[in-house]
């Protein structure tokens, strides 16, 4: 009794500090903010990474601009279309954080006669307007079409470039005064494509999300408790510790000014699963032990002592499950696994610090004190347990067959990566991207560094131009960039213009004098700005710029390998060194190391709950019997993703970590309970079977429970987010009936009985 007055007396004690500081975190939660840096997703500590910096900083930022497609229902070449388009676009001059815009209505070309007589020509001519003669003109220069008109002539696009690296409150006002503008007109559609615009698209959604999920949340929170517990005692108690973890965390972000990335938008459903399962295992424990104990003291100590380690276990194991993504090379998925480390912590503190103390302030519903009466899981679980006992060698041989065709989905498991497979085709986002991408030469950016390795030339040098050019016939024909930014291209415009617009010498000058002419035009015009944009003020290196559809991660590599071997294969060797680089380049090399970070973050978070297992329960058998009903889910899923398709990506990729953290929580509890009654001197049976009775239902309640919250996730308008809620809630279900079935089936069979009674 001396210990219960002591706990009575530091009860409120330690509740009003626990309500100040969750008040304190609360406050914080005001200062939370939201991240859309692609930039973070670039590998780190990387050779690639350090180069795509170097490049930037030498020419310029390959993905601030915004693409503006406007379309025409009588098409481009109607007069008071063209009309609309060159009043907007001269206003869009003016807008705050514009640099400058390119479009058809206002380019020019630079002609000269053969008296050598320079002259500029529009390529639209509003006061003599000649559909035939201007659309004849225009379609005879390849660099405008699928660039600034399409092929189909029924859109312009507009080029826009815009400030580096703009903030979301800059990026949504741009966006926000181009589509004011845009509107005035009154166009018959419009589309825009850019940075900008998947920023606020993203961070908008993330916002909503995040709350969404939160509400949602807190709904299925309260419908679980109630079916699980039938009272308000068993609605409100557990709700006090669930949501304080959820608020721990998020203010905790807030005070340390960690910003919210796309992947912890999550972090909601992700905290109600992990709280709910520390408070349903102590909870119905402390319920089971109010119906046979007389004092609410002692049920709390009983409730305490039977699941505290096991709970610790698992806590532990679930929190090195998401440390263990700290191996994979990318900034946004290490935050988000070291901030669920920490929310794991937090909310297993929460749980056994905060919930004995409202069990004793409050104590249990009437139904369970008055009339101590049993669940009704204990008319099925004895009927499953001596089936499962009884049939040993059936389950095992099901389980065999389960993994064999698992292993071999696992075989057809393919990746890839696109920049916009987070959206779903339904979203108006996605359907303006995909027409840039159909119609303007995609919005994937293609970057190529240019580097003169012959100390004696630069890239002025005619030898030099024409590898590139020939290069970038390769790029054009065979692996299909649309330039947009080229020395050579240029330079060919040029000649053409120098043959008062002839197509036929759209080509590199053969004359060196005209070579060296066309230089001094360029490096004057703009005060020098333009050339400096493609090539660096030592002459020796220099970009090709363009861009590319969304082809896919495996499309593009396989795209890259082609021109490595086209460029050792036919260009001289010793005179230039090519580099692809580029943002989107760089999200592509995170697909590379997935696998191995993936496998060495999983290896790690494996063998470091087998050590934790085997060290606590002082059994190298146990050790193996839990890693391996562990294993089998992983499996199952892996399967499952090969079968259906389901691609191998950074979002799906750290899955695999995450669910084994989680899954393995309820095989500690059931051989926590098992050694508990080992302990008590009984039987392995015996052991068995009571571990069985008592552990199931809650293994059964924490399971639905886990994967209706994860089932939250598939109302997200982020594809990667609802494969990760489908997936790790397959994998929870699949992880129980193992652990109701080969569990029990290996422990009869391989773990050896220390008492000679059988219970």
């Amino acid at each position: 009794m001396v210990g219960e007055k002591k706990f009575k007396k530091y009860s409120w004690v330690v509740f009003v500090l626990f309500l100040g500081v969750t008040a304190f975190f609360g406050y914080q939660i005001t200062h939370i903010k939201f991240d859309y840096d692609f930039e973070k997703f670039f590998p780190q500590n990387d050779r690639e990474t350090d180069f795509f910096f170097e490049h930037r900083a030498r020419f310029e930022s390959d993905n601030d601009f915004l693409l503006i497609a406007i379309e025409n229902d009588k098409g481009t070449f109607d007069r008071a279309f063209l009309t609309k388009v060159n009043k907007f676009v001269k206003k869009l001059d003016s807008v705050e954080f514009v640099k400058y815009s390119m479009d058809i209505t206002r380019m020019e070309e630079r002609l000269s006669d053969p008296l050598g007589i320079v002259y500029t020509k529009p390529y639209i001519n509003f006061e003599t307007f000649n559909v035939q003669q201007d659309s004849t003109r225009i379609f005879n220069h390849k660099e405008l079409i699928n660039t600034f008109v399409a092929s189909d002539a029924q859109s312009v696009c507009v080029f826009v470039r815009h400030d580096d690296f703009l903030s979301k409150k800059k990026s949504d006002a741009l966006i926000h005064t181009i589509e004011n503008l845009l509107d005035t007109y009154q166009f018959d559609h419009y589309r825009l494509a850019g940075r900008t615009v998947g920023q606020r698209y993203y961070i908008t959604k993330m916002s909503y999300e995040m709350t969404f999920f939160v509400g949602l949340s807190a709904f299925l929170i309260v419908l679980f408790l109630l079916l699980a517990f039938r009272s308000g005692w068993g609605i409100l108690i557990p709700q006090v510790v669930i949501f304080s973890g959820m608020i721990w965390v998020v203010g905790g972000m807030g005070l340390l000014n960690e910003p919210v990335n796309i992947i912890l938008t999550i972090l909601p459903s992700i905290m109600f699963v992990v709280s709910m399962s520390d408070v349903i295992h102590l909870v119905s424990r402390y319920l089971d032990a109010l119906r046979v104990e007389e004092s609410t003291f002692i049920a709390i100590k009983v409730a305490i002592r039977e699941v505290g380690l096991a709970t610790l276990l698992t806590s532990v194991t679930t929190a090195v499950g998401f440390f263990s993504l700290y191996f994979v090379k990318v900034q946004p998925i290490q935050v988000f696994g070291i901030v669920m480390g920490f929310g794991v912590i937090v909310a297993f503190v929460l749980t056994f610090l905060t919930l004995p103390i409202l069990f004793y302030i409050f104590p249990g519903p009437k139904y369970v004190r008055e009339k101590k009466q049993d669940h009704f899981w204990k008319k099925y679980l004895p009927v499953w347990f001596l089936n499962i006992t009884h049939h040993r060698g059936k389950w095992l041989i099901a389980w065999g067959v389960i993994i064999a065709v698992s292993i071999l989905g696992i075989s057809r498991m393919t990746s890839n990566n696109f920049l916009m497979d987070d959206i779903s085709q339904e979203e108006e986002i996605k359907k303006d991207f995909d027409f840039l991408d159909a119609k303007y030469g995609g919005v994937r950016p293609f970057e190529l560094a240019v580097m003169i390795s012959d100390t004696s030339k630069t890239v002025w040098d005619k030898e030099v131009l024409q590898q590139i050019d020939s290069v970038e016939n390769y790029l054009e024909t065979v692996y299909g960039v649309t330039l947009k930014n080229s020395l050579v291209q240029i330079l060919k415009v040029m000649n053409r213009s120098s043959h008062a617009g002839n197509k036929a010498f759209f080509e590199l000058p053969t004359s060196k004098r005209k070579l060296k002419s066309y230089r001094s035009v360029l490096e004057k015009f703009g005060e020098g700005k333009m050339i400096r944009a493609i090539v660096d003020t030592s002459g020796r290196i220099m970009r090709v710029n363009g861009t590319i559809p969304d082809l896919g991660n495996n499309a593009v590599t396989a795209k890259n390998k082609g021109l490595k071997r086209f460029i050792d294969e036919k260009e001289k060797v010793g005179l230039a060194n090519y580099h692809i680089t580029g943002t989107a380049h760089l999200l592509d090399k995170n697909m590379s190391y997935l696998s191995i970070s993936l496998v060495k973050g999983l290896g790690i978070s494996i063998l470091i709950v087998a050590l934790i297992i085997g060290f606590v329960y002082r059994s190298v058998m146990i050790m193996f019997i839990s890693v391996v009903a562990n294993v089998i889910p992983l499996l199952v899923i892996g399967g499952f993703m090969g079968f259906m398709g389901i691609e191998l990506k950074i979002s799906t990729s750290i899955i695999f970590t995450i669910a084994f953290g989680i899954a393995v929580d309820d095989t500690i509890h059931f051989l926590g309970k098992f050694k508990f009654e080992q302990m008590k001197g009984k039987g392995k049976l015996y052991a068995l079977k009571r571990s069985y009775l008592t552990t199931g239902k809650a293994m059964i309640l924490t399971t639905l429970i886990l994967c209706a919250g994860f089932l939250l996730l598939i109302f997200s308008s982020f594809t990667s987010t609802y494969y990760m809620g489908l997936l790790l809630c397959i994998t929870l279900f699949v992880a129980l009936i193992a652990d109701l079935t080969i569990l029990p089936v290996l422990l009869l069979i391989f773990y050896k009985d220390k008492k000679s009674q059988l219970g």
